[in-house]
């Protein structure tokens, strides 16, 4: 199922799909390894609920939400879904 990385739950993990952000911040986001095929996991939210952490390639890196709601990722599959 493929759903935007800004709606992955806490302790979830999924394989980027696609990033439709622009500019500097694609760029920065391809440098730290956010790129197609790449799996992440959400590791926590601020207490506001913005940014959250994210486990990009065996390092935490926080993203906002207005940027990672333009990143398509597909959920890893479980037994229950």
């Amino acid at each position: 199922m493929t759903i935007r990385l800004d709606q992955l739950g806490v302790g979830e993990s999924a394989t980027v799909r696609v990033l439709q952000n622009q500019g500097a911040i694609r760029n920065r986001l391809r440098d730290i390894g956010l790129i197609e095929g790449t799996v992440v996991a959400c590791i926590g939210r601020s207490p506001c609920g913005d940014p959250s952490a994210y486990r990009i390639r065996g390092s935490v890196f926080a993203i906002r939400a207005s940027d990672a709601s333009k990143i398509g990722v597909e959920k890893e599959r479980t037994e229950d879904n």
